[in-house]
């Protein structure tokens, strides 16, 4: 079951502008990379269900940043089917992100208040999407989509719209005022925050300094 209400997640994805998504097979490892964000002030993190034994880890997880970091909203991604949507919400996740737009997922997210971020990459997806109730959008792959170009077009008609594009997004104070300047609501990050060069050496710190950078860099942007 969820710990944080649906309204309070999206605003605090919202506000923070920032959602960090990792995963390991390794649960210490996760423990520290994931420390080491919310160290630098990173306020959600997104487990993605890339592994065999993800939905074990992710229950794991969710206790053990329950007690570590109670603030801390921890939610689920690559999810493409209502089971496993259904699966992950049991478990404690306090949002549900896909790669893909499934309205089987949006149906069980909605029935048990849970938050629904799904991926889309047309307008007509992103309109379809917002029928069903979804608050935030990721596009995905974000670069590959049109990148900050593609935003700005789909806001053009539709200014309501909240984009967090993932895949695409660089750790670079340049890359995140383009995004930002284009009108997105957020971004998701993965492997440019959670270098595997940083993690394998133990470097754990850089990625704590970084995401204070990239926190920093989104507070300018938005000014």
């Amino acid at each position: 079951m969820a710990r944080f209400a649906r309204l309070t997640v999206l605003n605090t994805i919202i506000e923070s502008g920032f959602v960090p998504l990792y995963y390991n097979s390794d649960i210490d490892v996760v423990k520290q990379a994931v420390s080491a964000a919310v160290d630098g002030g990173a306020r959600v993190f997104e487990f993605t269900n890339r592994g065999d034994n993800a939905f074990l880890l992710f229950p794991q997880l969710v206790e053990y940043f329950a007690e570590k970091y109670p603030s801390l909203i921890v939610g689920i991604g690559s999810v493409l089917d209502p089971g496993t949507a259904s699966l992950y919400i049991s478990s404690g996740a306090n949002f549900i992100v896909g790669s893909v737009l499934n309205p089987e997922v949006a149906k069980i997210c909605n029935r048990r208040k849970v938050a629904y971020i799904p991926g889309c990459g047309t307008a007509s997806e992103i309109s379809f999407a917002e029928e069903l109730g979804v608050e935030i959008i990721k596009i995905f792959p974000g670069e590959a989509v049109g990148g900050p170009g593609f935003v700005k077009a789909i806001l053009g008609p539709t200014p309501w719209t909240r984009i967090m594009p993932t895949g695409g997004v660089k750790a670079t104070q340049e890359n995140i005022q383009a995004w930002f300047n284009a009108g997105v609501s957020a971004v998701g990050m993965g492997s440019d925050l959670f270098k595997k060069k940083w993690i394998s050496e133990g470097k754990f710190d850089l990625i704590t300094e970084l995401t204070a950078s990239v926190l920093s860099w989104i507070k300018i942007a938005r000014e």
